[in-house]
């Protein structure tokens, strides 16, 4: 597969529940702390069925060019061969440890 096909699955935490999308690019951002998803991949119409999950995900996500996800939300990315479901899913916490929530020193100022 070339570089410029890639198709990444990204799974991350978004107010308790675990998004999974598809997205043709995913690098890190100008913004310290912050991955970059853009590019978002959604099935086709094609078929009777139509998924909930994926619904609220295309609409959420309707006129969003890139979104700036915490590195800490992140559970996993993987480069796949083509495009799934994307999905909503509750977040049991399972075997998932996450990241400290900040990146600056906890401490006060020494005088």
């Amino acid at each position: 597969m070339s570089r410029d096909k890639s198709i990444y699955k990204v799974h991350f935490v978004n107010q308790g529940k675990v998004y999974e999308v598809f997205a043709r690019g995913v690098h890190q951002s100008e913004l310290f702390g912050f991955v970059v998803i853009e590019e978002l991949v959604f099935g086709e119409r094609s078929s009777v069925v139509v998924d909930p999950s994926e619904e609220r995900l295309k609409t959420e996500f309707e006129q969003v060019k890139r979104s700036h996800v915490p590195m800490h939300a992140i559970i996993r990315i993987d480069e796949v061969d083509k495009e799934g479901v994307a999905k909503i899913s509750e977040f049991d916490g399972g075997n998932v440890m996450p990241f400290p929530t900040s990146y600056l020193p906890t401490g006060g100022r020494d005088k």
